[in-house]
């Protein structure tokens, strides 16, 4: 009798087992011909839906591809019916894009998330060639791609899930941010919530400024370079007037927030001159040297500091904050490591394609190279980046351009009055590449303009967050890990603003600094053992608390 009762027991199990593979195969070929029917989606161009299987932490889904006249790809992560938290993601982009970017963490979180290429492909149109004589690629790059990818997206996603998502949020950082502040300007009722990160607003100002700064650091045979050749070989090697500048503002200013990390916590509250805290670094008798300054070396910093200026002293755009000298050389400071070719070197293209309302040319074919003059009797005709004028910018000569790509309209009541977005901005102190004072002035300006001038009124529903020691979206000597939608999701849904971000820094894996990044104006003050603040080991979020700024 017990042998039956045993093998009855182990028949029903076999088949209760085989019962759930059967439903799992069913739920699988269900999910497949679900994902693959938005190919027929009618008011869709969709070239592709397939299950992608599950893979490390990203769980399978549902990758549909699809198009929008002329250029416009763009592609979706679907998570599977019961995985989606219910929430639409438009993923932003960086630098000039022209590629499809995944978000496989978001999608794990069960955000359906979408990605466009911005209207070009970045492999046929490498840099900024996609604008060459081409407005309809300069509208869709400066605003037009986003929104008609998120109106694709939603549609597919009701088609999928036969609903339209809950709530819909934009986050991206350089570019990314960018594209959130365009959408909350032109097309304010895309989102309930966008995270804008080191938003690149003042593009074509950015962009000017990346060339006149290069032509700073070129000029003259590299007399101005705060690079210095140790060996004599022809190549600069040495970094070390940078580390000679970064230690002289720390020993003016990182005491300034109470403690001594290396880090300056709000630059706009350094009193720092370079001819008079540089004094007894000039190198003797005008001869260049490894630690020490020439005329020429001191009014290359004190052009970074200040920011691009025509002939006449004109300035137009902010230079770069205090205490990120460090991240000047990877982006400007041409020098053996970097091959002579900084970072943005590559950037310089933007002036000829994507600055002038008629593009004079195209680029020489080697940047790096001042030698080589530019030939104007080719078809068409060569244009050198060192030749440029910042008197162009002043003149106005930007201004068709800006108006396309610059997203800096302080009007926000659309998005955060009548449509109730929530918007929260953050950027790195440190950021070599973006100015980050910039972003304070247009938070501002938005208080002023959406809010008329009412700060309090305004931290209902956009808040900044200036980050001490990061560089650009990420990395330096401060606390540059954070999770920034998180809390705007909970401010949307659940009303609950952020009061600060908790972020940290790693150093080979492990977390060795843990601050509180307060919503500006306030600032994060040590709270914790009394003369311990310059204790690493007391650098945790429990110990600072926001404090009105001083």
């Amino acid at each position: 009798m017990k042998r039956t009762v045993r093998a009855i027991g182990m028949m029903s199990a076999a088949f209760a087992a085989s019962a759930a593979l059967a439903q799992t195969a069913a739920d699988e070929s269900q999910d497949r011909r679900a994902c693959e029917a938005l190919v027929d989606t009618p008011d869709l161009a969709i070239t592709s839906a397939r299950i992608k299987p599950a893979s490390g932490d990203t769980p399978a889904y549902c990758y549909v591809k699809g198009t929008i006249s002329p250029q416009i790809r763009y592609h979706l992560q679907l998570p599977l019916p019961g995985d989606w938290n219910g929430r639409f993601l438009s993923w932003g982009d960086g630098g000039k894009d022209g590629d499809l970017d995944f978000a496989d963490h978001r999608l794990a979180e069960g955000y359906a998330v979408a990605n466009s290429n911005m209207g070009h492909d970045s492999g046929a149109e490498p840099g900024t060639s996609f604008a060459y004589d081409n407005r309809q690629a300069e509208i869709d790059f400066g605003y037009r791609a986003v929104h008609l990818m998120v109106n694709a997206a939603k549609t597919a996603i009701r088609a999928y899930y036969g609903r339209p998502p809950d709530h819909s949020y934009h986050e991206g950082c350089s570019t990314g941010g960018r594209e959130g502040l365009m959408e909350a300007q032109r097309f304010p009722y895309d989102f309930d919530g966008i995270v804008a990160g080191a938003p690149v607003i003042y593009y074509q100002q950015l962009n000017a400024g990346h060339t006149w700064l290069l032509q700073r650091t070129f000029r003259d045979h590299y007399a101005g370079n705060l690079a210095y050749d140790t060996d004599g070989d022809g190549t600069p090697d040495s970094l070390r007037k940078l580390d000679v500048l970064h230690e002289a503002v720390l020993a003016r200013c990182d005491a300034n927030d109470g403690i001594k990390d290396g880090v300056v916590d709000n630059p706009m509250q350094c009193d720092f001159d370079p001819r008079r805290d540089l004094k007894d670094k000039m190198c003797p008798s005008g001869q260049d040297g490894d630690a020490c300054f020439t005329e020429a070396q001191i009014k290359t910093v004190e052009d970074f500091l200040k920011g691009p200026y025509d002939s006449r002293g004109k300035s137009f755009y902010k230079g770069r904050a205090l205490g990120g000298e460090y991240d000047w050389a990877r982006w400007y400071v041409p020098y053996a490591g970097n091959r002579m070719r900084p970072l943005a070197l590559g950037f310089t293209d933007h002036i000829p394609y994507l600055f002038y309302e008629v593009d004079p040319g195209v680029p020489v074919h080697d940047p790096a190279d001042l030698s080589h003059p530019p030939d104007r009797h080719a078809t068409p005709p060569e244009w050198a980046w060192w030749e440029w004028s910042a008197d162009d910018f002043t003149a106005g000569r930007a201004d068709a351009m800006a108006a396309l790509t610059n997203a800096t309209d302080p009007r926000l009541s659309r998005f955060l009055v009548d449509n109730r977005g929530k918007l929260i901005v953050y950027h790195g102190w440190a950021d070599g590449g973006v100015p980050p004072e910039p972003t304070v002035d247009y938070y501002n300006a938005v208080v002023d303009a959406t809010f008329g001038g009412d700060l309090k009124k305004a931290r209902e529903d956009a808040r900044l967050f200036m980050l001490p020691g990061m560089e650009h979206c990420g990395g330096g000597h401060g606390p540059d890990t954070f999770d920034a939608l998180k809390p705007l999701v909970s401010w949307v849904e659940q009303g609950v603003a952020p009061e600060d971000l908790v972020a940290t820094h790693s150093t080979n894996g492990k977390v060795d600094n843990e601050r509180r990044v307060c919503a500006y104006p306030d600032e994060a003050r040590y709270v914790g053992p009394p003369g311990g603040q310059n204790d690493r080991a007391n650098w945790v979020a429990a110990n600072f608390e926001c404090r009105a700024a001083r």
